[in-house]
């Protein structure tokens, strides 16, 4: 599972119900995309096994230190669906960024994390994931 509103929710229902994929700053964005299972792996093995060094409050960043190219995500997940999508080239967004990096150091540090599953892997999941929840 994931938050729908995200771009993995979005683009596959858009490739399924054959909808326009809005693709913004003509697709030259980077994002670092994080499969939900190392979240909760993630997660869990910050409160399972807290950092004997660290202060017993911390924020940490749980993500994927590896920044993809947008379009890559959309082949890859093409791919995953077994069918192209309908792009339609957009300007930047007011207020968007060309590329998010997770800094994950601290993380990585104190527990160890380090994300497992790769775009591919991660994809291909959840495209079996959401065709089974939604019956397609």
């Amino acid at each position: 599972w994931g938050r729908p509103d995200m771009s993995a929710f979005i683009f596959t229902k858009a490739i399924l119900e054959d909808q326009e994929l809005p693709v913004f700053n003509h697709g030259k964005m980077r994002r670092n995309f994080t499969y939900i299972d190392d979240i909760v792996a993630g997660t869990i093995d910050c409160l399972e096994n807290p950092p004997a060094s660290a202060p017993k409050h911390r924020l940490y960043n749980i993500g994927n230190d590896k920044s993809e190219e947008l379009m890559r995500f959309i082949e890859v997940l093409e791919q995953a669906v077994g069918k192209k999508a309908k792009l339609r080239f957009e300007p930047m967004q007011p207020g968007d960024v060309k590329e998010t990096i997770a800094d994950i150091a601290e993380t990585t540090r104190d527990f160890g994390f380090r994300p497992q599953t790769d775009i591919e892997q991660g994809l291909t999941h959840f495209v079996n994931w959401y065709r089974e929840y939604h019956q397609i």
